[in-house]
């Protein structure tokens, strides 16, 4: 898988990072910002970082939540500074985002990327409501 990487940190914990094609159906479509997610739609894939103490631990997280389709070959595309610090600093330990990177865009929880598009679209229909 192309841009995949991994880097161990000092305290053993491991950090691995995936370009993945966008899930079909997925949540959010884009930056938070006005129009940004039009724009996002040709390019279907996200950067998804996951913090666990092994490489197999770390995909095994993932495939638990739904991704089956998800191998580590290689070392092409470690995590960057930026990318590990924002996976430390989050509680659940497994973000995403876009893979082009955009400094606008902010790093979003691993449960927006899989929530249906319709289940969305309600919580924001309430929200308006």
């Amino acid at each position: 898988m192309t841009g995949s990487g991994y880097c161990v940190l000092p305290g053993g914990d491991v950090i691995v990072a995936l370009t993945l094609p966008r899930p079909a159906g997925a949540g959010c479509t884009g930056a938070g910002r006005t129009g940004a997610g039009t724009a996002r739609t040709a390019d279907a894939s996200v950067r998804v970082l996951v913090r666990a103490k092994n490489r197999s631990r770390a995909l095994t997280r993932l495939r638990n939540l739904g991704l089956r389709a998800v191998y580590l070959r290689g070392n092409v595309a470690p995590p960057t500074p930026d990318e590990i610090t924002a996976v430390l600093h989050h509680p659940e330990g497994l973000l995403w985002r876009a893979a082009p990177d955009d400094p606008y865009e902010l790093w979003h929880p691993i449960a927006a990327l899989l929530r249906p598009q319709s289940a969305l679209g309600a919580e924001l229909r309430e929200r308006a409501a």
